[in-house]
C-alpha cells in the first residue's frame, strides 16, 4: 500500500469509514424498524381493531420500504469492498473512476427509492390516523373501539420514521463519498 498514490489512499480510507458507517446505521434502524412492524402488525391481527385501509396500505409501504433498505444495507457493505479494491497494490484490479461514480449513483437511487415508498407508507398511517382521531365523537357519548385511534397505529409510524433516518443515512453516505470521488 505504500506505493499507491496519497489520493487513492485517503478516498480508499474514506470509503471504508463512509461503507461501514452507512452500514451499520442503516443495518441497526432497519432491525429496529423490522421489529416494531413486526409487533404492531402481530397486535393489531390479535386486537379488536377495525380495517382501515390507510393503515393497511401504511404497514405494506412500510414493509416495502424495509425490503428497499435490505439492498441499501448491501450497497453500503458494497462500498467497503470497492475500499478494499482500492487498496489493492495490483492497479487492473482496482475499479475504474467511472464505475465507482456508477455504484455510488445506483446506491443513491436506491436510498431514495426506499425513502419515496416509505414516506407513502407514512403519509398513508398517519392520514389513517388522522381520519379516525377527526371522527371522534366530543365527549365519551358513544363507546366504538375503531374509531378511536390505536396505539400499535403510533408503531407503524415509528416504524416508517426509523426506515426513513435509515434511507437518509444512505443517501448522506453516498452523496459523501460521491463528493470525494469527483473532486
Amino acid at each position: 500500500m505504500a506505493d499507491l498514490p496519497p489520493t487513492l489512499k485517503q478516498i480508499a480510507f474514506q470509503f471504508r469509514i463512509a461503507g461501514w458507517i452507512s452500514f451499520w446505521m442503516q443495518l441497526v434502524l432497519g432491525v429496529v424498524a423490522t421489529l416494531v412492524l413486526i409487533f404492531a402488525t402481530a397486535s393489531r391481527s390479535i386486537g379488536t381493531q377495525a380495517n382501515n385501509a390507510g393503515t393497511g396500505a401504511g404497514i405494506l409501504f412500510a414493509l416495502g420500504g424495509i425490503a428497499v433498505l435490505g439492498a441499501g444495507v448491501y450497497w453500503a457493505f458494497r462500498y467497503t469492498r470497492i475500499a478494499r479494491g482500492l487498496r489493492s497494490p495490483d492497479a487492473s484490479a482496482r475499479p475504474s473512476k467511472a464505475s465507482t461514480t456508477t455504484i455510488l449513483r445506483l446506491g443513491l437511487i436506491i436510498n431514495l427509492v426506499g425513502m419515496l415508498i416509505t414516506i407513502l407508507g407514512a403519509q398513508a398511517i398517519v392520514g389513517s390516523i388522522l381520519a379516525r382521531s377527526l371522527s371522534q365523537p366530543q365527549g365519551l357519548t358513544v363507546y366504538d373501539p375503531s374509531r378511536f385511534v390505536q396505539s400499535v397505529d403510533l408503531f407503524v409510524v415509528q416504524a416508517n420514521t426509523n426506515t426513513i433516518l435509515a434511507h437518509f443515512a444512505g443517501i448522506v453516505g453516498s452523496l459523501w463519498l460521491f463528493n470525494r470521488v469527483n473532486r
